[in-house]
């Protein structure tokens, strides 16, 4: 069972929380990175979370169509095969879609897996995410609602970011400013109106200073122990412990000393993107400057096929980001805790 069931989802949500450890949730944009992600999770020994965002649904959909959902469905389909061949559980998320994009990429895939599970079928997807924190509280709320009880009648997860995380991400952006911390109020007001768990499941991405991308020391202050205050606000009015399942976003260049704070006070998911890029892409630039006079025909000479074979940096390029996998792992304390 490499992709995970609504019921193991849950499970697997339900095993982090208990044991203070959060899943790296690896956003790809191709097979190989797919199959570089899901390498990473089986030699840490970590289920994990594979994620696709709206740019890499479009393309993934190819650069003709540019079609977010045909791209999205056809690499998810593609890991429901593969992911056979590994020894982990995986769950299927996509991430971060703004308002104008949710009629092109999350509630087509809502409705496909709507069908999927009126036959009798698991859902597509195990989990999507809509990220209303360009708009008032109040309206995200409200399409929250709406996609939440969607979700639910499909067997599935939603993310709901509720206030910025700065930086850029697939062209929403936020300055890196005071806004990027969520309040106690803001964690009331959401439990409020999508309940806490009695309307559907859904992962809290709260924000702590989170910002998209890389900075150099300095330009980023998070403030993980942010997240004890929410829960502890929220438990007091409803007397329910822990409420939230938080994620963790903007998680690249973090200190271990800010992902064990965080871990403790309840995230259970970590997303990854800037840094296993990088862990991707430089295999190759070391491939291409060392091979310069095979990958390319220089001077009317003809090159070298062995080096510019796609299939030659292409595992380079897995390889170092497999790596970077399983140190993610390592970092949230999933290493070892598959299912069995």
């Amino acid at each position: 069972m490499p992709i995970a069931t609504p019921e193991v989802y849950n499970e697997m949500l339900d095993r982090a929380k208990a044991g203070k450890f959060a899943y790296p949730a690896i956003n790809v944009t191709s097979t190989q990175t797919l199959h570089a992600a899901l390498r990473g999770f089986a030699e840490a020994e970590s289920d994990g979370i594979i994620q696709i965002s709206t740019g890499g649904a479009e393309f993934l959909g190819g650069q003709h169509n540019k079609d977010m959902v045909t791209g999205a469905v056809a690499l998810a389909e593609f890991a429901h095969i593969v992911a056979a061949k590994y020894d982990i559980t995986v769950a299927l998320h996509t991430d971060h879609c703004p308002k104008d994009k949710l009629d092109g990429y999350v509630r087509p895939l809502l409705d496909i897996s709507a069908e999927r599970v009126a036959k009798g079928e698991n859902p597509l997807f195990q989990s999507h995410m809509w990220d209303g924190s360009a708009e008032t509280l109040a309206d995200n709320l409200a399409i929250g609602q709406e996609l939440l009880a969607k979700a639910a009648a499909a067997k599935i997860i939603l993310e709901v970011e509720i206030t910025p995380t700065g930086g850029e991400e697939d062209g929403v952006s936020h300055e890196i400013n005071d806004e990027l911390y969520t309040t106690v109020d803001d964690a009331l007001r959401t439990a409020e109106a999508l309940g806490l768990g009695d309307k559907g499941r859904y992962l809290l991405a709260a924000s702590f200073g989170n910002v998209h991308g890389v900075y150099k020391p300095g330009n980023v202050v998070l403030r993980p122990e942010l997240l004890k205050d929410l829960q502890a606000g929220v438990a007091a009015k409803y007397g329910k412990a822990n409420p939230f399942d938080f994620v963790f976003h903007g998680g690249s260049g973090s200190t271990a000393e800010e992902i064990a704070t965080a871990l403790e006070n309840g995230v259970v998911k970590m997303n990854l993107d800037t840094d296993t890029q990088y862990a991707f892409t430089r295999p190759v630039a070391d491939h291409m400057f060392r091979n310069y006079d095979g990958v390319l025909k220089v001077d009317g000479e003809v090159g070298k096929k062995s080096t510019y074979d796609p299939r030659t940096w292409g595992k380079l390029a897995e390889a170092g980001m497999a790596v970077r996998v399983t140190e993610a792992c390592a970092a949230l304390r999933s290493t070892g805790t598959k299912l069995k």
